[in-house]
């Protein structure tokens, strides 16, 4: 992998674990609802990317399209619904399965093959996964598990259709543009439940500006270099970059779980992506 692909990939990893720890941190530690915080990290995305563009008098508002668009609302809005129930560990587990799931089939149906060694690495991944989160598995909730289910879906959706992306600042500020009516419009729907909070609002902001809106912007311009199955994979890591931050920034302990589940996670992503580096023939994909 080019250092500039490395670098950039690595970068939207780390926003997308901070963006699973400030909506944690919103909706388990202060009172504001799941459709006010999807609607304020939506539209603080696409404020801070307006401006953003506006400063660089760069035109956005014909780049991206609908279908990403919805396919971003739609895993922001069940992404913030579905831990209202789900514990995070099961959560991670059901988002990153259904992303991986879903950007690996797409590769497949594209002519992308995995030899034994890439398939030994996926293997090992999810194990890493599996004991990272096993204490919190233990029939999750239904209707959160669907919710988390759909925005693994949608985000790997959203990823795919950002491969052909040629401008991904422009793009991704008009997705973000285009979903805040969506955002709205679920809130209107919601209002008899809203509870707002002020923390919960500053969480929502940062999430959307920074690691929604920054991030996403970024991981756009890894994704043109990427393959969809390395593309997917990859996103294994940030269960463990989130669990990281939890000991760093909210004080949990390390403990021998943490380090195996993070060494078989990082160290099949590795396998995956070195070995479809060494054997790039075998696809017809560029």
């Amino acid at each position: 992998m080019k250092l500039r692909v490395f670098i950039l990939t690595l970068l939207a990893m780390i926003a997308f674990a901070s963006n699973s720890l400030l909506c944690r941190a919103a909706l388990k530690q202060t009172r504001i609802d799941p459709a006010s915080f999807t609607f304020v990290r939506v539209f603080a995305g696409a404020a801070a990317l307006w401006l953003i563009m506006a400063m660089r008098r760069s035109p956005f508002e014909k780049r991206g399209n609908w279908p990403s668009a919805i396919a971003l609302f739609v895993y922001a809005a069940a992404f913030s619904f579905a831990y209202v129930n789900l514990s995070a560990g099961t959560g991670a587990l059901l988002l990153f399965g259904a992303v991986q799931a879903t950007m690996i089939l797409w590769g497949f149906r594209k002519g992308e093959r995995l030899d034994g060694v890439q398939i030994l690495g996926i293997i090992l991944a999810l194990i890493g996964l599996v004991v990272l989160v096993f204490p919190g598995i233990s029939a999750p909730p239904l209707i959160g598990s669907i919710f988390m289910l759909t925005a693994g879906v949608a985000w790997g959706v959203y990823s795919l259709r950002g491969k052909t992306a040629a401008h991904a600042a422009a793009a991704t500020a008009g997705n973000f543009l285009r979903a805040v009516p969506f955002a709205t419009l679920i809130s209107i729907i919601m209002l008899p439940k809203m509870r707002l909070d002020s923390l919960g609002i500053v969480y929502a902001l940062i999430s959307g500006a920074i690691t929604s809106g920054l991030g996403y912007v970024i991981w756009y311009a890894a994704l043109a270099d990427l393959k969809a199955t390395s593309a997917a994979t990859v996103q294994l890591s940030v269960p463990v970059l989130a669990a990281t931050g939890g000991i760093l920034l909210l004080g949990e302990s390390i403990n021998l779980r943490y380090v195996i589940a993070s060494i078989a996670v990082l160290g099949g992503i590795a396998l995956v992506i070195i070995e479809r580096q060494r054997s790039p023939s075998r696809t017809g994909l560029t």
